[in-house]
């Protein structure tokens, strides 16, 4: 693993060069390794990089950006943190892209939870640096980015969604992102499963599917 600026571990690809990248963006409170168990079941074509969130939090655990509780203003997010957490994931991007052999014009993104609010803020920030988004039981937040002309997410292709019993983030603030995409022409596809916050086993087949017809690999 090569000493970039975020922690992370990688499963190579089968290909020398050239190959499709995945990065993948655990959520508040978790690590790398969560979302890396997703790694054995997906095509071997890929080369996969999971990525540790850069704020350490006690006892254990990572987090892209702090959330507080407070009694007067109840759950706020740090949209600072976040933006600047943000950035530092446009300037990995950069980095995975330099050292490792892949394809510059082939990266998709895979979120969990506060990673998908991330991978959003990412995908709408910097259009030019990816290609497909994977955005699982998470949502789009305004704040963290400016919107773009249209023309600059015409490559872009979500696959989004959520649990319909979710009872961390709402599945009302998830069903905004169909919306906020069809109205700038982003493709995308939404689904909804009957689970809390978490990934069904018919959802990661859904989305692992989705996403090898987007790499057009034959698997």
């Amino acid at each position: 693993m090569a000493a970039l600026s975020l922690h992370h571990i990688v499963r190579e690809s089968s290909l020398q060069e050239n190959a499709p990248l995945l990065l993948l963006f655990h959520g508040y409170g978790s690590d790398e390794n969560d979302l890396f168990s997703f790694a054995q079941e997906l095509p071997e074509e890929l080369f996969i990089v999971s990525v540790r969130a850069p704020h350490t939090m006690q006892p254990y655990g990572n987090a892209w950006y702090a959330i507080n509780f407070d009694a007067e203003k109840g759950k706020w997010s740090d949209n600072e943190q976040a933006i600047a957490s943000r950035d530092k994931i446009s300037h990995f991007i950069d980095e995975v892209l330099a050292t490792y052999p892949v394809d510059i014009n082939n990266v998709s993104l895979l979120g969990f939870s506060q990673g998908t609010i991330l991978s959003y803020a990412v995908a709408l920030t910097y259009p030019e640096k990816v290609k497909n988004i994977i955005a699982l039981s998470g949502y789009i937040n305004t704040d963290l980015f400016d919107t773009q002309p249209k023309e600059n997410y015409a490559h872009l292709n979500f696959y989004c969604s959520h649990g319909s019993v979710d009872q961390v983030i709402p599945v009302d603030w998830a069903r905004q992102a169909p919306k906020f995409l069809e109205a700038l022409d982003i493709k995308h596809q939404f689904s909804e499963f009957p689970v809390g916050h978490g990934v069904a086993p018919q959802n990661f087949y859904e989305f692992r599917d989705w996403l090898k017809s987007r790499l057009k690999i034959q698997n």
